[in-house]
């Protein structure tokens, strides 16, 4: 395969990112069905650092810079919030079109150069996580920007030039592409790290790997002379916080499940046969580097919620990169040409339900009826571009149990095992309940109450896994605080009250923070009681 037209290659890259962001700013705000919790914490991490908080340092989070930056850059600028998301992604893929060009001019051939840039630029520009369910939603979107970058500095680091080789341009590509993975999100750092510098050892590309760490170096220069040298003891810090948590370790199936579940088999088995028939071909340095790249490969999926293999259209790509000769056979007889492409097809068709749907996500988005959604913030004017279901907004459901005293029912309370999920507080039995649907109504009701009451302007610390009464009031954002509960508890010291919500989103969440209080033995005084919350005076340690 020859390279690709480097005009018309670069014309397409533009056309693309042109096309789908367009389609998504044309709707004229961002219009999201789902995943309202986590974009309640994605709002305050972009409001926090349009006021001048770092992330780590200011507040805790897992989640590095780079994930919020590019959005509050234009809230900052006077975007709505709505716009500011759509408007970033725009921009990230803008910045990253350099290096997805380079990439694929220099390493593949022409259709699979044009497939690698759609690839890209639609996981950038996507409305979806993934998945097949078709509800746009702005959830997790470093996960894709991530995948993204990942994708590059792979493919420059694994495959070979197909053109004299430009060592300066692909090391510091690839050192810019690791900087940005570490401060995207830790986990595609950690899991590609050693295949790439592993990678460029084997090609011998000594370089490339300078510079590479040059360039990664740079970056943490930079990020150290703006916040300082703490940033980095309090981005572990938060890291390890998580890793250590019982709430949220891992967000999605456990690993053994990501592997060999049914949902997940095939993909793996995929993945195994690729590095197989790689190492048939006579291309055993591709296939060795194709296996050090799998344990990345699942490690990334199962830290990932909803698990979505993105690695698969990746993998495809690696597939159909060599062209082994035509008469090249394995021991059982099979054309290699032909396994490699069957093997190449068969990863494609598992990927394709997911990246159909990131694919037309923004046409989706465009179609959408303006009229069955409202404001998300509702009392910030400047933000109403951003808006959600009314059904989800208004809809409030929960999750209760049914077999407590005088359901009928409690001959079948023991064997249902509750009684880890059981919650005494403060000598009451706090109810089973578990809020599902409806964060928007309980925030805003919640919000009103308490200002209605006379508690407006004050700090609020939630005992759930969401804090965000100040997005919906006229209330304090805790000092240190966290947008989303890992453990310990972030942002107590500075609080005024304790709310404990009756029906949380997270009764695990509500359990673990009302212990750690106890632990702490804070004197609290009850001030007012609600069939939402109770809400406690802290008086102090």
């Amino acid at each position: 395969m020859s390279r690709p037209n480097p005009a018309f290659f670069g014309a397409f890259l533009i056309a693309v990112w042109a096309i789908l962001g367009g389609v998504t700013l044309f709707k004229g705000g961002f219009f999201l069905a789902k995943h309202e919790g986590d974009t309640f914490h994605l709002l305050q991490i972009v409001f926090r650092m349009v006021d001048g908080e770092w992330p780590h340092l200011d507040f805790m989070t897992p989640i590095g810079i780079m994930a919020f930056a590019p959005i509050a850059l234009f809230v900052e600028l006077g975007s709505g919030i709505g716009h500011a998301i759509l408007l970033a992604q725009m921009l990230v893929a803008l910045v990253l079109l350099p290096a997805v060009f380079w990439t694929g001019w220099s390493r593949l051939g022409s259709p699979l150069a044009y497939l690698f840039g759609l690839t890209m630029l639609v996981l950038v520009l996507a409305l979806v996580h993934g998945e097949a369910e078709r509800s746009v939603s702005i959830s997790m979107h470093y996960n894709r920007w991530a995948w993204a970058v990942s994708y590059v500095a792979i493919l420059l680091a694994v495959l070979p030039p197909r053109a004299p080789r430009s060592d300066i341009a692909d090391g510091a590509i690839i050192g810019l592409c690791m900087a940005f993975l570490m401060l995207c999100k830790m986990t595609y750092f950690a899991a590609f790290a050693i295949p790439v510098v592993a990678a460029l050892v084997m090609h011998r590309a000594w370089r490339s790997l300078g510079m590479a760490v040059a360039a990664g170096l740079g970056v943490c220069v930079v990020v150290t002379a703006l916040a300082g040298f703490g940033f980095w003891p309090a981005y572990l810090g938060d890291l390890l916080t998580v890793a250590r948590s019982d709430v949220r370790p891992q967000p999605g199936q456990g690993l053994k499940t990501i592997v060999g579940a049914p949902a997940y088999l095939g993909a793996s088995m995929t993945l195994i046969a690729g590095v197989i028939l790689l190492r048939q071909s006579e291309e055993k340095l591709l296939g060795l580097m194709l296996l050090l790249l799998a344990p990345g490969f699942f490690y990334v999926t199962y830290q990932n919620w909803a698990n979505d293999p993105q690695w698969l259209m990746l993998l495809a790509i690696l597939l159909l990169v060599p062209r082994p000769e035509p008469d090249l056979v394995n021991g059982l007889g099979w054309n290699m040409q032909r396994a490699l492409a069957i093997c190449a097809t068969a990863a494609l068709a598992f990927a394709a339900p997911s990246f159909l749907n990131l694919l037309y996500s923004p046409f989706r988005h465009l179609s959408l009826t303006e009229d069955e959604y409202v404001p998300m913030l509702a009392a910030q004017p400047r933000h109403h571009d951003l808006r959600t279901r009314v059904v989800r907004a208004n809809r409030v459901d929960g999750k209760v149990a049914l077999d407590r005293p005088g359901s009928g029912l409690e001959s079948r309370a023991e064997l249902a095992e509750r009684d880890e999920e059981r919650t005494e507080w403060r000598g009451e039995v706090l109810p089973d309940c578990e809020l599902t649907l409806g964060l928007n109504a309980w925030f805003e009701t919640v919000a009103a109450d308490l200002e209605a009451s006379g508690y407006g302007g004050a700090g609020i610390f939630g005992a759930d896994i969401f804090m965000s009464y100040w997005l919906f009031g006229d209330f304090d954002r805790l000092e240190n605080g966290a947008p989303w509960y890992y453990g310990r508890l972030p942002g107590f010291e500075d609080a005024e009250y304790l709310l404990v919500p009756l029906c949380p989103s997270s009764p695990t969440v509500r359990k673990e923070v009302l212990a750690a209080i106890e632990d702490r033995e804070v004197a609290l005084t009850e001030l007012r009681r609600t069939p939402l919350y109770v809400l406690y005076k802290i008086s102090g340690a």
